[in-house]
């Protein structure tokens, strides 16, 4: 009997793990393509979602302005530098 209870939870653990697996594939998937997107210049933010950067800007903040694009985009330092430093000219 106990048998016939554990063979149907394997399964379900199984195809839990499996979803779990890709689900992470996926993002990390979706987080390289952005990154590809955003190099080519092809996927930036809308102007109000990075109020914050120029926010930031206008104080005279480029320190911060790079880490709330950062953690607005994911994108990695170095992309954000460059993004900040195109927004400030």
């Amino acid at each position: 009997m106990a048998t016939l209870l554990l063979i149907p939870m394997l399964i379900v653990l199984t195809h839990v793990l499996t979803v779990s697996a890709m689900e992470t594939r996926f993002k990390r998937l979706e987080r390289k393509l952005d990154r590809a997107l955003r190099q080519l210049g092809a996927l930036e933010p809308p102007p109000a979602e990075l109020e914050a950067v120029y926010v930031h800007l206008r104080r005279g903040k480029k320190i911060q302005a790079i880490k709330a694009y950062r953690e607005l985009t994911g994108a990695d330092l170095r992309e954000a530098k460059a993004a900040v430093d195109r927004m400030d000219s």
